[in-house]
């Protein structure tokens, strides 16, 4: 069970890799605007407050990974910081990004607890 946890926070360190990559990187580009259905107006006007956002994302995701040498208290903590930012989203922005943020880090935190 300990691999499948593993497994699960690091697919929720790679989708933040992807979120970083999405927001600093392919913001303005059609495969970044589709993703956030934006359209290429408002990329342009929002790509210095997106490649904030992006930078955070990072941050999120070299924690997770972080917590693999340091240890599961890391983990926990930053799995915490993705529930939160994914429940905000989901109120702020969209109900979406609670399906694709916080629920796969509300499992691998679960089962953390539970195993």
């Amino acid at each position: 069970m300990l691999t499948f946890i593993n497994i699960l926070v690091a697919l929720v360190a790679l989708l933040h890799i992807g979120f970083l990559t999405l927001e600093m990187f392919l913001w303005e580009k059609p495969a970044g605007r589709r993703a956030f259905h934006t359209t290429a107006e408002f990329a342009k006007q929002s790509r210095t407050l997106a490649m904030n956002q992006g930078l955070y994302n990072g941050f999120l995701a070299a924690g997770l990974i972080w917590g693999f040498f340091a240890g599961d208290a890391v983990k926990v903590f930053f799995l915490i910081c993705v529930v939160i930012a994914g429940i905000f989203g989901a109120f702020t922005v969209s109900k979406r990004i609670f399906y694709i943020q916080a629920l796969p880090a509300t499992i691998a935190l679960a089962l953390m607890f539970i195993f």
